[in-house]
């Protein structure tokens, strides 16, 4: 059964909600599912932007049959070659030989390494700043590699405003019927997807994304809607989700307030991390978030990085060394170049203290912008009472620092 939706009076989504994969790129929980967005333009010319993942091709073409109607496809444009948007090329070709491809030279290059059949058919290679028409409608074909991979385009429809921006302002989430932004509570529902999605998709990019905000900046007021391959299309409120993205690739805070990541063995750790988010609290900064690093998927772990503008890092000893959860979170977020956060050091070790020093090591020498505060708690296995003078020190200069934001 075909499952559409016009995003104007001639563009349809014909795209497919996916709730069955449980990893994204298998590495990322998607609880809430993905969606693989594809839209069909009709205007003189039958134009398809972007495909879907294999395993939701026939729902492809089942959309794209209904919406047809009988009338062949003339063009499919590809605006990023990863398999979950690619995958149903060769399908494509197949059930409309005479379609024209449109994309540009990485591109074209991709597909046959991936081994699609593409030089049997008829292909127009663009560049920059490129302009094709296909009737009442022209469009125009901007770069931005690296946003994530390096061949990305988005194309620029002129006639309606849409931006088809592939990976660029998507998010995790099935649509399951609403297509637009204005249909759910992004705030509430989406926000943390959207974020989570960005930072760790693309978060190593931010000065790519920053170029491509930079070329988009001369028709921000022509654009009307934002037409992403994953989560929902915008079509109000454009500048709240395109400032979201400014944040985060420029890796500014986007809250003040303290994120708490504990490695604890057997429960001397966190509690020490419980006691420091009770007195934050009891001293008015009540925007805390805390997670067990070893229970919690790393990529909420960055999200979160991204989110707050202070980290804590609470780590026993282990092997005289970071706790291995501990330590890879530390990796991640040098991978995806967290950077600019206030960093607050507990440490814990029944003997041979180490884990303070070699984290301190690894935000100095390892990652970029990184304040760690002079005070520091150490503890012998569990804190003490003659610690705790430690602990409220720590809290006063995390909350002197946050008095120091602009």
């Amino acid at each position: 059964m075909y499952c559409v939706r016009n995003v104007t009076e001639d563009l349809y989504w014909v795209g497919a909600n996916d709730h069955r994969l449980a990893l994204f790129e298998n590495a990322y929980p998607i609880p809430r599912g993905v969606t693989y967005n594809s839209y069909l333009l009709l205007d003189e010319k039958a134009v398809m932007f972007d495909t879907v993942d294999w395993s939701y091709c026939r729902q492809l073409l089942e959309n794209a049959q209904h919406v047809l109607a009988g009338r062949p496809l003339d063009y499919l444009v590809i605006n990023h070659l990863e398999p979950d948007h690619a995958a149903s090329i060769n399908e494509i070709l197949l059930r409309w030989p005479n379609v024209t491809l449109i994309s540009n030279e990485k591109a074209f290059m991709l597909m046959r390494q991936f081994g699609f059949e593409i030089d049997s058919h008829q292909i127009v290679e663009v560049k920059e700043g490129d302009t094709f028409s296909f009737g009442k409608h022209t469009v125009t074909f901007v770069f931005a590699p690296m946003v994530h991979w390096p061949e990305v385009m988005v194309t620029f429809d002129t006639t309606n405003g849409a931006l088809f921006s592939a990976d660029a302002f998507g998010t995790f989430g099935a649509l399951d019927g609403k297509l637009f932004a204005d249909e759910v509570d992004f705030d509430r529902d989406w926000l943390d997807d959207a974020r989570r999605y960005l930072t760790n998709i693309v978060g190593k990019y931010g000065p790519h994304i920053q170029l491509l905000l930079k070329k988009a900046g001369g028709i921000l007021d022509q654009i009307k809607y934002i037409c992403p391959l994953h989560g929902p299309v915008w079509r109000k409120d454009l500048m709240y989700f395109i400032k979201k993205y400014d944040i985060w690739s420029r890796y500014e805070p986007e809250v003040k307030g303290a994120l708490i990541v504990y490695a604890s063995m057997y429960g001397n750790t966190e509690s020490v991390a419980e006691a420091l988010a009770a007195k934050l609290c009891d001293k008015g900064m009540t925007n805390i978030a805390m997670y067990d690093v070893s229970s919690t998927n790393v990529s909420q772990l960055i999200a979160e990085s991204f989110k707050y503008s202070h980290i804590v890092l609470a780590s026993v000893t282990y092997n005289l060394g970071i706790y291995p959860a501990m330590h890879n979170y530390l990796m991640d977020m040098k991978a995806l170049n967290v950077q600019k956060r206030t960093v607050a050091i507990i440490e814990n070790g029944s003997w041979a203290c180490k884990s303070g020093d070699l984290m301190q090591k690894f935000l100095n020498e390892e990652m970029k912008d990184m304040t760690v505060l002079n005070e520091r708690v150490t503890m012998a296995s569990s804190l003490h009472e003659d610690k705790e003078i430690e602990l409220d020190a720590l809290v006063d200069s995390i909350l002197d620092s946050m008095k120091e934001m602009n």
